[in-house]
């Protein structure tokens, strides 16, 4: 076979590859259609515990300045977590209803499917953030540092996104059963408030402060602040090595549960109903 023969059976693959994804990714955005509801409340939940802990309960512990400006780049960071619960479910329900073995069985790109759900719970999440930076508009926070700046931290947050979607996916089939994806949800909840989304680690005792300055989502809470926050709001997340490096955790710790868990779950994929 000629170089040209086979670059352009390796483009064709590739063609392939994209459209059946993008077949994927067409059935679950009509799922927003058909269940507009489960939509709304993904999109509400987030809203509600920004203005919870930003009006209602309070906090800010070791914070100097306005609260507002350290709480949201947090809650921005605790969104890209939240929402896994959907997308466990819906891969679970696609196994127990041969959903999935029927699309194996098609002549249809092997990892389309994972892909798919990946895509357009990206494109939910960027919907999801957006109306989060609408809401801290909305109440006051502004962002700083530039439009490069901006840019950047939102890359940050999708990046994490990422990271954790891939997570869930993995952890879907291997919980298998939509009764099982409680148990699943709980560890999605110490992950997320064990961060240094509404308190600053130094107000915390030094064990458990140090257990949150190395969460992957205060890592990129602290870069996000970082960012786009007046000067000085992230250094209330500690002077510390993971906090003096936030930056450098945010693109790490993603790259390397991506690393862990993208492979795993492939393999996953590519054993069901062998």
């Amino acid at each position: 076979m000629s170089a040209d023969t086979s670059t352009a059976t390796g483009m064709g693959r590739i063609g392939w590859a994209v459209a059946d994804s993008w077949t994927i990714t067409r059935r679950e955005l009509a799922h927003w259609v058909r269940e507009p509801v489960q939509v709304v409340v993904g999109l509400a939940f987030p809203v509600m515990m920004l203005l919870m802990f930003g009006y209602l309960i309070g906090g800010g512990r070791g914070v100097e300045g306005e609260y507002i400006d350290y709480l949201i780049p947090g809650m921005f960071a605790l969104t890209m977590a939240f929402g896994l619960e959907a997308t466990l479910l819906a891969v679970t329900q696609d196994l127990n209803k041969g959903v999935i073995d029927r699309f194996r069985s098609m002549p249809m790109t092997n990892g389309a499917v994972l892909v798919g759900r990946s895509v357009a719970d990206m494109l939910q999440s960027v919907l999801s953030l957006t109306v989060m930076i609408g809401v801290g508009y909305a109440i006051g926070w502004r962002a700083h540092g530039g439009f490069g700046a901006f840019l950047a931290a939102v890359g940050l947050l999708l990046l994490l996104r990422f990271a954790m979607l891939w997570i869930g996916i993995h952890l879907a089939m291997v919980a298998g059963r939509p009764e099982l994806v409680q148990a699943v949800q709980i560890l999605v909840w110490p992950v997320g408030f064990l961060s240094n989304a509404f308190a600053a680690p130094g107000a915390m005792p030094g064990w458990l402060g140090s257990v949150v300055e190395w969460n992957p989502l205060s890592a990129t809470a602290t870069a996000v602040r970082d960012l786009v926050g007046p000067p000085g709001i992230a250094q209330a997340a500690g002077a510390s090595w993971a906090a003096e490096h936030a930056g450098l955790l945010a693109v790490a710790w993603p790259l390397a549960l991506l690393a862990v868990f993208f492979p795993l779950a492939v393999r996953r994929f590519g054993r069901l109903s062998r």
